[in-house]
């Protein structure tokens, strides 16, 4: 899950941006609303953590923006102080939640799971193909009961083809989704040997991952 974060504290920017990656996340960091609009111009994000005050504006003037363009991501605010009257704002433009800093980061990565389990391909818990069960929430993964033993990359791989099974998805936005713009250094043929990994360990789950060359991906479950 790709996580565009807006905060102009360095310190803290740098250490939610760290802590979010650990936690399974491609984490872009903007520090100005300029940056952030970039971003969004050039990028698809499943959700965003947008800081109140910024240097050259308001957050909630990024959330207005993000709404009136009818992106479908969750907006997660972030402020050192949030009044009753600063919430009902925020709500009103299409805030999904907040957190009040200083906040334990584990908090915040639990949120953020937390507003992308809303999401449609989510609500149902748990995505059965096949013999294979994937639970986004549990972080699990397993075929005929026997969980799989996969890295977080592998695991967030997987997502993106289920989520859109019985579709092509292109080798690039695989990359998107796995790797945020810090990540730039690592190359979109990374993708090709996370998916030769997860074909392996996929053998009997009776979904196959098939190549369409030119194309990209698609995952389909065969008899």
């Amino acid at each position: 899950m790709r996580i565009l974060l807006v905060e102009d504290a360095p310190d803290l920017a740098e250490a939610t941006q760290r802590q979010l990656s650990q936690s399974g996340f491609a984490c872009d960091l903007a520090m100005t609303l300029r940056e952030a609009e970039d971003c969004l111009d050039v990028q698809r994000y499943d959700a965003a953590v947008l800081d109140i005050n910024l240097p050259d504006g308001s957050g909630t003037d990024l959330l207005r923006d993000i709404r009136r363009r009818k992106l479908p991501m969750p907006v997660l605010m972030l402020t050192a102080q949030f009044s009753v009257d600063d919430k009902l704002s925020a709500f009103g433009l299409g805030a999904d939640d907040y957190l009040t800093k200083p906040f334990d980061h584990r908090e915040l990565a639990a949120r953020l799971h937390a507003l992308l389990r809303r999401d449609k391909a989510e609500r149902s818990g748990e995505v059965t193909l096949g013999r294979l069960s994937y639970n986004a929430t549990g972080g699990v993964a397993s075929v005929a009961g026997e969980r799989l033993d996969l890295t977080r990359r592998e695991f967030s791989l997987l997502g993106m083809l289920l989520k859109h099974r019985g579709q092509v998805v292109n080798k690039e936005r695989l990359h998107e989704g796995l790797y945020s713009f810090d990540d730039a250094i690592v190359g979109v043929n990374a993708v090709e040997l996370y998916i030769a990994r997860l074909r392996k360990k996929l053998a009997g789950s009776g979904v196959e991952i098939r190549t369409l060359r030119g194309q990209g991906y698609s995952l389909d479950a065969y008899d």
